[in-house]
């Protein structure tokens, strides 16, 4: 078994969209276990950001770019020379995806396409990582997708994250099949987690609702997702990235990151729960007001990272949704967001 914290001290590593949710979380992860990190991203999308409130820019070389500017991530990748790459620079919303569209194209697919170009050139890099979603999948609701299912999607984000997929296929399989450098993707289910304060995702939309003392508003209460706390994906991505490193050939592929079967439910009981735990009235209702279909069920099935990768979810749903709403609350009163980030990290260490 890899010895993490002896393996990520000083490693090289670029991490893509660092200024997102799971990227300033990665960041902080990365910095505790002594990497030298570089991040290339947009700013801050939102207002706050944990970017931001945990001080995030002071962790790694911090570098505003975009990825759909080929030439200059380029450049950053030239000066840095990184051995390892998590690339999770990505537009992540899907209402965002419908109301534009080239955009989120630009940004999943050729913004993917633009980093493994770039990547060729690079004879330092051993491992990379691309981030996509679990939405990639063609949707069905008989099982849990696994990863050797078929890639589809009928609305922007998901196709988006579907051609994400092909693309980082295609580019392994042509031009990193025979070399040093190994190209895997992950795949990870709805992520919660304290610092999310991006629009139209649940945990966010209910912490705004329950400070304001009003009801939550959910557009589908029945629709079934697999969540988990975002230190679970992350987790899985070091593995992934810490075998591709060790040069498991195995290992570039496609990979699903997943809670357990029992914390795959539907949105109206991750807010029941939530509401539960916060207290003091807190509630949701159901709205007529849906702008769009979604997928009734979406479930996806680890099995494959517990055997192969030794990976396992470590927090159960109430866990998660624990620690999440004591994260909230706690920044709320004054405490630091970076110190609570710190905390949970190395609480979720100690799982294992």
């Amino acid at each position: 078994m890899i010895d993490r914290e002896r393996f990520w001290r000083g490693k090289r590593v670029l991490l893509t969209g660092h200024t997102g949710f799971k990227g300033a979380w990665l960041a902080i992860w990365l910095r505790e276990l002594g990497a030298q990190t570089a991040g290339y991203a947009l700013a801050p999308d939102t207002e706050p950001s944990l970017f931001a409130a945990a001080g995030a820019e002071r962790l790694l070389a911090h570098r505003i770019g975009d990825v759909r500017d080929a030439a200059a991530l380029r450049e950053a990748i030239a000066l840095f020379q990184p051995e390892i790459v998590l690339h999770l620079a990505a537009q992540t919303l899907v209402l965002r995806a419908r109301r534009e569209p080239l955009e989120t194209f630009a940004t999943n697919v050729m913004g993917t396409a633009n980093l493994l170009q770039a990547l060729r050139d690079c004879a330092s890099v051993r491992a990379v990582v691309v981030v996509t979603s679990d939405k990639c999948y063609e949707p069905r609701s008989d099982r849990a997708l696994v990863e050797t299912d078929l890639l589809g999607g009928h609305e922007p984000y998901a196709a988006s994250k579907a051609a994400a997929e092909i693309v980082t296929a295609a580019m392994r399989d042509s031009f990193f099949s025979g070399g040093e450098t190994l190209v895997a993707s992950a795949r990870a289910g709805n992520v919660i987690g304290g610092g999310d304060w991006a629009d139209d995702r649940l945990l966010p939309d209910c912490v705004r609702a329950f400070q304001r003392g009003a009801a939550v508003k959910l557009r589908h209460p029945d629709a079934r997702r697999p969540w988990q706390h975002v230190l679970e994906p992350l987790c899985g991505y070091l593995a992934l990235a810490e075998r591709l490193h060790a040069g498991d050939r195995s290992c570039a592929t496609g990979w699903n990151f997943a809670p357990s079967p029992a914390d795959q439910c539907s949105v109206g009981e991750v807010a029941t729960r939530a509401a539960r735990i916060w207290g003091s009235g807190a509630r949701w209702e159901k709205t007529g007001n849906a702008p769009a279909p979604e997928t009734p069920v979406l479930l996806l099935d680890a099995s494959r990272a517990r055997d192969r990768l030794a990976w396992r979810p470590r927090l159960a749903l109430d866990a998660a949704l624990e620690w999440t709403m004591s994260w909230y609350r706690r920044v709320h009163a004054g405490e630091s967001a970076a110190a609570l980030c710190v905390d949970q990290i190395r609480q979720y260490a100690a799982l294992a």
